[in-house]
């Protein structure tokens, strides 16, 4: 069954149980189980060894320890530690205390929120997770829910990546153009040049990030996401009371210490910030040998080894701080133990995620989905919408931006060089927008997952609540997809890409407030 149509089964039982259930653990174990089966063709042993080497596989490969997996877990455990501490010391309640009488409204949160992941744009699982420990005390006491927060986060993390050429997915797209170009024949553009090009043809990604604070200045809630937050604003329980374990989430675990100071939470997070950056630039400038540029350093450095020295030393930073601490306070192993726990949630669903996605690389469902293109007859001008939706549902059905960008960007570059050099960079950039948009869809993203672990909101409450603005982001790319090709222009697609953003967006909003105000009457 391997690159079949019927590869594409688990993916989509797997999704369709997510929206049934919303049962993350076993939506994704159905997922594996199934995906297994079909692998090999139902023989029960063989399919629980597929299991099993598909988890073992996440700890070691080819007898060797998968030093990157462990790396991002340790780091998960290390940021619920770092988090206990902060709450611990009354850091985060004195840092929410003081930004309330700063940023006086649910509105300047929500904003603050989406400019610090423009700021933050090194790296999509650093912002996921650094933005959530910076905003969350803010948002907290404004009563956001934390399903809205992790939408803010999710939305200005690989949308604000994907189009930054200083950053780890930049150097990793500006690698692949290179060989790309050369492979094509096409020499009147250097890579990075065709990045910058490509940038204001990702209409997805810009509009996602301008959704975000048009969500912001509105208050604009629409389907489930509007649950949550009217929950959040009239009882000011931020997350579903139904839910248990929320990644992230201490809840009233720990009591915060009396003489919190504000430097008790923005000391370890500064600390991590620089740690994290220290260690990408040095890992980066070993790794690029003698050729040391800015963007050899990003394409070679260690994301995952930068996170883990980022969180270690900002753990250490904040242990110093509640050793020094006056009693009565938290006792320290109990802020570790308590730190671990609160992240396991999330380490669960990475885990299984990482299995499916190797399932479903095994059936070859992403390469089903490349032939169908590469082998479809179609014109020109359609190419960018074409390459955008496959991108989409590819990356929707993998769970992986970067794998939809290695198999895609090839096949788009083959193909509109072959039939209308024009369209090249458009069709290119409509799979890095087309990528990010089944990235924000899917449950089992890295990303999708550690924005709702950053933010601790639970995760398929995340996914269900960013579904309508992702997918109103996507129909409006769509048709500025639509008119790049039938135009052979750049700007006029994007300015009517986001017109169309913001007027639907308005009008959303009148009905929200028409039905809210019928709902009082």
């Amino acid at each position: 069954m391997e690159g079949t149509i019927f590869s594409l089964i688990p993916a989509v039982l797997m999704l369709l149980l997510v929206l049934l259930t919303r049962n993350i653990y076993i939506s994704l174990g159905a997922g594996i189980i199934i995906g297994a089966l079909f692998i090999h063709q139902f023989a029960i042993l063989d399919s629980l060894k597929e299991i099993v080497t598909s988890f073992s596989n996440i700890f070691v490969s080819e007898g060797a320890p998968n030093i990157g997996n462990l790396l991002l877990l340790g780091f998960l455990l290390l940021l619920g530690i770092m988090t206990a501490f902060l709450q611990a010391s009354g850091g985060s309640r004195a840092f929410g205390q003081w930004m309330i009488h700063r940023v006086k409204t649910r509105t300047g949160s929500q904003a603050m929120t989406g400019v610090l992941g423009l700021i933050i744009f090194i790296d999509d699982y650093f912002n996921s997770l650094a933005v959530g420990q910076i905003a969350r005390p803010l948002t907290d006491r404004h009563r956001v829910s934390r399903a809205k927060l992790a939408y803010l986060i999710d939305s200005t993390s690989a949308p604000v990546t994907v189009i930054s050429p200083i950053s780890s997915w930049g150097a990793y797209i500006i690698g692949i153009l290179g060989g790309l170009l050369a492979t094509n024949g096409i020499t009147d553009i250097q890579p990075l040049e065709a990045f910058v090009q490509m940038i204001p043809l990702n209409f997805y990604a810009l509009g996602a990030v301008l959704l975000v604070f048009i969500v912001a200045y509105f208050k604009l809630d629409i389907g489930p996401m509007r649950k949550h937050e009217k929950r959040a604003m009239e009882t000011g329980e931020l997350v579903d009371p139904e839910q248990k374990n929320i990644p992230g989430d201490l809840g009233n675990k720990i009591t915060p210490h009396e003489k919190g100071k504000i430097y008790h939470l923005l000391v370890p997070i500064i600390v991590l910030i620089a740690g994290t950056v220290a260690a990408m630039v040095y890992t980066g400038i070993k790794e690029s040998g003698e050729n040391v540029t800015i963007l050899t350093i990003f394409s070679n450095t260690n994301v995952n080894l930068s996170l883990f020295i980022g969180g270690v030393t900002a753990v250490l930073t904040a242990l110093l701080f509640h050793v020094s601490q006056t009693k009565p306070k938290a006792s320290t192993m109990k802020v570790f133990i308590e730190g671990i726990k609160t992240m396991l949630p999330a380490i669960y669903i990475l885990v299984l995620a990482w299995m499916i996605g190797s399932i479903i690389s095994t059936l070859e469902t992403g390469q089903y989905l490349a032939e169908l293109v590469s082998n479809a007859s179609i014109s020109a001008s359609m190419l960018p919408l074409l390459f955008f939706l496959i991108s989409g549902f590819m990356a929707l059905a993998t769970g992986t931006s970067w794998g939809t960008f290695g198999i895609m960007l090839p096949i788009a570059a083959e193909v509109a060089a072959v039939t209308d050099a024009t369209v090249l960079l458009p069709s290119l950039a409509a799979v890095l927008a087309g990528s990010v948009f089944g990235d924000h869809c899917t449950p089992i993203s890295d990303t999708t997952i550690l924005s709702s672990t950053g933010a601790g909101s639970n995760h398929i409450d995340h996914v269900l609540t960013q579904l309508p603005y992702a997918v109103l982001a996507a129909i409006a790319a769509s048709i500025g997809y639509l008119l790049v090709g039938l135009t052979n222009q750049v700007w006029l697609p994007l300015i009517i890409t986001l017109i169309i953003i913001i007027v639907v967006s308005i009008f959303l909003n009148f009905i929200t407030k028409t039905s809210t105000s019928k709902d009082r009457s």
